[in-house]
């Protein structure tokens, strides 16, 4: 199953080029061996951020694999000539197997002759293990005709991946 959310808003920003990416906005590490326990609760978040032009072609994208633990957020900050989109994403476990993922976004653009704008939302989104989550901070998937950022996330169990 496939869902989507978006972060509120849509901009047109063709030609945005991105400057940087994979910031981790959470505290500072901590090793999964200092606290016992740490390794069975920790997960893991995959992070694919791209930019899609309106011909559907992709123009930037990077991937970025975070380890946490349930309660703490990893992040991303994204930032171009005209915006800045910092993301942070906060997995919480649930024992019926759904879990829930709260989404915190701020976005910051300016434009030109208008000045800067700041939005930021914030969203609960539940999912499954493995499960594939579409974040839309500028753009939708549904607007074919324009250009979009785009942010997919899914999350699964730490020890799933061999450690």
């Amino acid at each position: 199953m496939m869902r989507e959310f978006t972060c509120g808003k849509k901009f047109l920003f063709v030609g945005i080029l991105l400057l940087a990416a994979g910031m981790n906005l959470a505290a500072d590490e901590v090793s999964l061996e200092e606290i016992p326990g740490l390794r069975e609760r920790a997960v893991v978040v995959r992070i694919v951020s791209r930019i899609v032009e309106h011909n559907q072609a992709v123009v930037w994208d990077s991937e970025n694999i975070k380890v946490t633990i349930p309660g703490r957020p990893v992040g991303i900050q994204l930032m171009g000539s005209n915006v800045v989109v910092a993301a942070q994403f906060t997995p919480f476990l649930r024992p019926s197997g759904t879990h829930i993922l709260v989404t915190h976004c701020q976005i910051w653009i300016n434009i030109p002759e208008e000045g800067i704008t700041h939005h930021t939302t914030m969203q609960t989104v539940p999912l499954d293990f493995g499960e594939t989550i579409y974040f839309f901070p500028l753009g939708s998937m549904r607007a074919n005709n324009e250009a979009r950022m785009e942010i997919e996330l899914t999350l699964e169990p730490y020890l799933d991946r061999g450690n």
